[in-house]
């Protein structure tokens, strides 16, 4: 019996995961106002009363994609803002990251990217809660440094703000770069403009208590 609700769950699972990833791969041309459980439904090849049996509506399903395109980065954020290495070491280490996010996940990005100030608001609100995750975990991070002496929360939080609103930038431009597949030196001088913002940032940071 164990063994059968197993194959069904694993079934349950995998036709969820196949209505993300066509949603996803529709989203590429249209927002998510615009989608249809009907379209998604259709390019899974299943009912759509099946879709009821996965997500309430395409708001809900576009929450679920919110999760899946930021849930799993708080850990890998948290790892590259940490206080290991000098601050230049931390800033090249983080438009890294970015960059390889975007070309293994360019359709996700490009999905946060449009919503984030799109027409479906529990989407927006839930981009808008994963960010602030971010922006509070980049805060933690900041406060283990010795830089960070003396500063208030307020200062600290408003500090990581910038950080991850870089941070969103490069990931744009990343994004365009890689949808007109840019050659090498756009995406090198990209880098480089990038981790000169962010050396700005660093550097009014070290200058804020005077």
């Amino acid at each position: 019996m164990s063994h059968t609700l197993g194959i069904r769950q694993a079934q349950k699972q995998k036709t969820r995961q196949a209505l993300l990833d066509a949603a996803l791969e529709l989203l590429e041309g249209q927002s998510l106002s615009s989608l249809g459980l009907r379209e998604v439904t259709r390019a899974v090849g299943v009912a759509p009363t099946a879709f009821y049996r996965h997500f309430r509506s395409t708001a809900d399903l576009g929450v679920a994609l919110v999760e899946e395109a930021l849930g799993s980065l708080h850990a890998t954020v948290r790892a590259t803002v940490s206080t290991t290495g000098d601050s230049d070491e931390r800033i090249a280490r983080t438009v890294e990251l970015i960059a390889g996010h975007v070309d293994a996940y360019p359709a996700h990005v490009r999905f946060i990217a449009r919503e984030r100030h799109g027409g479906v608001q529990s989407v927006r609100e839930a981009i808008r809660g994963q960010l602030l995750r971010f922006t509070e975990e980049v805060k933690a991070e900041l406060a283990k440094d010795p830089v960070s002496a003396g500063w208030s929360d307020e200062d600290l939080l408003m500090l990581a703000g910038l950080y991850v609103d870089q941070m969103l930038i490069t990931a744009s431009l990343f994004l365009e770069a890689h949808e007109r597949r840019a050659s090498q030196e756009e995406r090198r001088l990209i880098s480089q403009v990038a981790e000169r913002q962010l050396r700005l940032i660093s550097t009014g940071r070290a200058h804020w208590l005077d």
